[in-house]
């Protein structure tokens, strides 16, 4: 399979499980993480499918398109092992929706990210809320759930606390 066949793969299973966690999380009221704003394509969509002032960005430094660049009060700015428990501070474990697609391109050191920043996300899911990812995570808690008819096996995951 080709690199372009891998990413088209991976685009629309993001887009398939983020539209499906959101119509699973309609009822619940916290705020949506975006781990890692790239150049903010998925960031404007969750925006186009949820109200913006839901959605809260984690990013080490902004360079998205301008049209996909929140508002200064809608990001955590830095690095995620701070970031996070800064958002757990001030949120406490209320997020309906986190979304992250942070690893590169080597598989080992995707796999030892989402080991260490597994532990750190999983508090900041309220009960009932789903993590997306591109990767596959390490929760103790979150139970990996089925993913949409329309999404790709293997190129992103959702987790249900």
């Amino acid at each position: 399979m080709s690199r372009l066949d891998l990413f088209i793969d991976r685009m629309v299973s993001q887009r398939a499980c983020l539209d499906h966690a959101v119509r699973l999380t309609a009822d619940l009221t916290g705020p949506v993480f975006e781990l890692g704003l790239g150049n903010g394509r998925t960031y404007h969509h969750l925006c186009e499918i949820l109200p913006p002032r839901d959605v809260f960005v984690f990013e080490r430094a902004i360079a998205s398109h301008p049209d996909s660049t929140p508002s200064d009060d809608r990001v955590f700015l830095g690095d995620v092992f701070e970031t996070l428990p800064a958002a757990l501070a001030r949120f406490g474990a209320t997020s309906r929706l986190i979304h992250a697609d942070l690893g590169g391109h080597s598989a080992e050191k995707n796999v030892d990210f989402a080991r260490r920043v597994s532990p750190v996300i999983e508090p900041l899911l309220a009960p009932g809320g789903l993590m997306v990812s591109s990767d596959r995570m390490f929760f103790e808690d979150l139970k990996e759930i089925a993913l949409p008819s329309d999404a790709v096996p293997g190129r992103c995951f959702i987790y249900r606390r």
